[in-house]
C-alpha cells in the first residue's frame, strides 16, 4: 500500500523533527538541514551534467565521490533533522574517514591542476559555474550548522566535514576546468 505524500500536519507552519517535536518551519534546525538537502539536491545535477558531458572523457571517480558524497549528506541531514534529546531511532553515523576521503580527493585533484597564484572567478564552462554554485551552497549549509552548534550540539565530524566538502567542491571546479579545458579567469584586483 502507497503512503500519502501530503499529511496536512504541516499547514500551519510547523513541521516534526524526528523524535516527534514540532518545531516552526523556520527553525534554525529546519534551515541547516533544508540547505543540506538543497546542496544534495544540486549536487544531483552536478552528477548528472558531469554524465552528460562524459563524451569527453570526463572523471567517472567525479561522479563516484558525488554519489558518495550525497550519501554522506543523507545521514548528515538525518542528524540534524532529529531531536537530540527525544529522539530514539538509530541514526547512520559520520565517520573521521569520511573527512579523510575528501581530503584525499582534494589532493588527488590538487596534483593535476595548474597551481593556483590567484583566486579565480566563478565561470569558464556551465558545468563549471555550476559546481561554483554548489560550493557556495555547501558554504551557507555550513553556516546554518555552525549557528545551530552554537545553541545545540552538533558533531564535530559534520562540522568538519561540511567545511571540507565546500573545499573538495571548489578543487572540483577546477578539476573540471581542466578536463574540459575550460579558462580559468584570475581574479586581479583593481587597484584605484
Amino acid at each position: 500500500m502507497a503512503f500519502k505524500i501530503y499529511t496536512k500536519t504541516g499547514d500551519q507552519g510547523q513541521t516534526s523533527l524526528l523524535g516527534g517535536t514540532r518545531v516552526h518551519k523556520f527553525d534554525l534546525r529546519i534551515q541547516a538541514y533544508g540547505t543540506v538537502d538543497e546542496l544534495n539536491s544540486y549536487l544531483g545535477l552536478l552528477r548528472d551534467l558531469i554524465h552528460l558531458e562524459n563524451t569527453i572523457g570526463l572523471k567517472s571517480e567525479y561522479i563516484n565521490a558525488i554519489i558518495n558524497i550525497q550519501d554522506r549528506l543523507f545521514t548528515i541531514g538525518s542528524h540534524l533533522a532529529a531531536d537530540p534529546e527525544k529522539n530514539k531511532m538509530t541514526l547512520p553515523s559520520m565517520h573521521d574517514s569520511d573527512v579523510t576521503a575528501l581530503e584525499l580527493a582534494i589532493d588527488a585533484i590538487n596534483a593535476v591542476v595548474p597551481p593556483m597564484k590567484t583566486f579565480v572567478l566563478p565561470g569558464g564552462h556551465p558545468l563549471v559555474s555550476h559546481t561554483h554554485i554548489a560550493r557556495c551552497v555547501c558554504r551557507r549549509a555550513e553556516r546554518l550548522v555552525l549557528e545551530l552548534s552554537e545553541q545545540q550540539v552538533v558533531a564535530d565530524v559534520i562540522k568538519q566535514y561540511l567545511n571540507r566538502l565546500s573545499d573538495y567542491i571548489f578543487m572540483l571546479s577546477r578539476g573540471l576546468a581542466n578536463d574540459l579545458k575550460a579558462p580559468e579567469l584570475p581574479w586581479i584586483p583593481h587597484k584605484d
